[in-house]
């Protein structure tokens, strides 16, 4: 057991994250899994969005979260899933008038003691 606070500290910081990462890597694995034994749009989902976040929490390398949606992806397209892609909402285009520059404050000089 380490003497130094700091180090302390540093020793129980590093036991939630271990917890917090093996739950991310098991979420990520389970997701994986199940997409392998019946690939649905649901378990596709589920697992791009389990890569997703291990890869945001450094759990796995983003190389290598790049290759497991790569074969999520051909994994579902063999099994025939429709891969549903949302459409980017569109604004209306509106003229506006662009704002007048603000106008520059004349500078005060400085007080001499």
């Amino acid at each position: 057991m380490p003497i130094i606070k700091s180090a302390r500290k540093r020793v129980k910081v590093a036991a939630k994250a271990t917890i917090r990462n093996a739950k991310t890597k098991r979420q990520f694995k389970t997701s994986l899994k199940s997409l392998t034994k019946k690939p649905t749009i649901d378990a596709f989902r589920e697992a791009q969005s389990a890569i997703d976040k291990a890869t945001k929490k450094n759990v796995i390398h983003k190389n290598k979260a790049a290759r497991l949606k790569k074969r999520a992806a051909k994994l579902a397209k063999d099994a025939n899933v429709k891969t549903v892609k949302k459409a980017a909402a569109t604004k209306p285009k509106t003229t506006t008038k662009p704002k007048p520059a603000a106008k520059a404050k004349p500078k005060t000089p400085a007080k001499k003691k």
